[in-house]
């Protein structure tokens, strides 16, 4: 036998009591309101207690949710009061809290969180003016709610439609959600409004003429019940199905245009009945997904060029990375092509790196060459130079522009530098030094950079075999490469 849910066994309960009550009252309209006020009132609690425990109220969407249970609630209570003789304002204000329930479920959906203030801003701006159009609107259509009339199939128009959007755009949010709690949350609320959905679309289409009391009223209870048993159902323990990336960038991308949309659907309703307020619903909607769209593409942009930085630069030290050295000496190598301007180019290496690694391990390695990359860059300070770390221990400085005697000064300066700060090294000489190679070029008048980068590697290499701590020139001191000539 079929184990039934715990959370499910309560609004089984709450079901049967209504049942009861419909079939002991003999149909009697009393009987119903306490149980269909109760239903939402039940899954406005539960939202609440959701909401407390996630601890981020709007972020997490239980708290608008429990805001719309409420307000649907106060509509049937509004309802109650005009069957106990509270008149045609009962009857409107009831209308319009149901229309209104769906104000926050709509926010709520096209908030997609971790969003700039100002973006949110605008989305309340937005759910602002939709929900003036949605009272308005309300007002205007509940003079006349007698079945069959215009103002009752207009308004029953925009009920379906408010309750479609909400269903439909809920289950893409699910569908695309990455996040145990994104997940939690348009679970709950896409079962709810697709109930919703079907039973507001039953009750209004074929039981718009009946009074409350009868047993149509078992399913309005339905979907309150549901949503009451999934927000007090604990969280998923299961991570969240990671949903294609096109598929979650094109929901995220379009929940923006949620709101916009839904404007601009009720302000096509409502310009029939007040054609002014129609077309500044048209315009605000307009004004609010361009002036969006310009933030969130602005926003785009800086954390392009955020991220581009970032790519040019090592995590470690926080100087420049190979990628954007070499970028640098293929741009410097092709200004001194057109200006024949001169270029230097100093490849520096911590001598003994690998015995320090070995001997006070990794950590106090990468101290190191925080350090060095510090007290390296610290020597070249004219805006057009470059100090980089070009891979492991080793360091590149590109310097245009400069004579050669400035060249050596700067390399001399940072062997200088480097065993000035007397960092611990288990090399004979008891301290951090490094070996400076040094190639210089008058004028680029052809060739490639790899061939500079050559001659440094040389001149390195010498200063390493030459007892280290040292700086040496590539041989010749002074080059300049010529345009290779054509063959006639």
């Amino acid at each position: 036998m079929p184990r039934i849910d715990k959370t499910a066994l309560p609004a089984l309960l709450f079901v049967a009591l209504h049942a009861g009550a419909i079939g002991f009252s003999g149909g009697a309209p009393l009987a119903s309101y306490p149980f269909l006020i109760a239903a939402p009132l039940l899954a406005a609690a539960s939202c609440l207690r959701r909401a407390w425990r996630g601890q981020r109220l709007l972020e997490q969407g239980w708290a608008a949710a429990a805001l719309a249970m409420l307000l649907w609630a106060a509509g049937m209570a509004m309802a109650l009061w005009q069957a106990m003789g509270g008149g045609d304002a009962a009857s409107a204000a009831s209308l319009l809290l149901y229309v209104l329930y769906g104000v926050p479920l709509t926010f709520a959906i096209a908030s997609v969180g971790n969003e700039a203030w100002y973006l949110r801003l605008i989305d309340v701006l937005l759910v602002v003016a939709l929900g003036t159009l949605y009272a308005i609107h309300t007002v205007i259509l509940a003079t006349d709610q007698s079945v069959g009339s215009q103002s009752f199939l207009d308004l029953r128009l925009t009920l379906d439609l408010e309750n479609l959007f909400i269903a439909v755009f809920a289950l893409a949010r699910f569908l695309a959600g990455t996040t145990p709690n994104t997940r939690d949350f348009f679970r709950a609320l896409s079962g709810f409004a697709i109930a919703y959905l079907l039973v507001a679309g039953v009750i209004n289409h074929f039981f718009a003429d009946v009074d409350y009391g009868g047993y149509p009223d078992l399913i309005i209870s339905l979907p309150f019940l549901w949503l009451a048993m999934r927000a007090w159902a604990p969280p998923s323990p299961r991570p969240a199905r990671a949903p294609s990336p096109r598929r979650g960038h094109l929901v995220r991308a379009g929940s923006h245009l949620f709101l916009p949309l839904t404007l601009l659907v009720i302000s096509a309703l409502v310009v029939a009945h007040e054609p002014w307020l129609g077309s500044v619903g048209f315009v605000i909607a307009t004004l609010g997904a361009g002036v969006r769209g310009m933030l969130l593409q602005i926003r785009t942009y800086e954390e392009r060029d955020h991220l581009d930085t970032l790519a040019r630069i090592d995590g470690l030290t926080r100087i420049p990375n190979r990628r954007h050295f070499e970028e640098s000496m293929e741009r410097e190598w092709r200004r001194s092509l057109r200006s024949g301007d001169s270029l230097a180019l100093l490849l520096v290496d911590i001598d003994h790196f690998k015995r320090l690694n070995d001997t006070y391990g990794h950590p106090a390695g990468d101290r190191i060459l925080q350090n060095v990359a510090r007290a390296l860059a610290a020597c070249a300070t004219r805006s057009s130079d470059t100090v980089a770390r070009y891979g492991g221990e080793e360091f590149a400085a590109l310097l245009p522009s400069i004579g050669r005697e400035g060249a050596l000064k700067v390399a001399e300066a940072m062997r200088a530098a480097i065993e000035g700060l007397a960092l611990p090294s288990p090399a004979g000489t008891g301290r951090i030094t490094v070996s400076v190679g040094l190639a210089y070029i008058v004028a680029v008048e052809g060739g490639y950079p790899s061939e500079l980068l050559a001659q440094a590697d040389e001149a390195l290499y010498r200063a390493k075999a030459e007892g280290r701590n040292c700086v040496r020139e590539a041989t010749p001191a002074v080059m300049s490469w010529q345009r290779p000539q054509t063959q006639v």
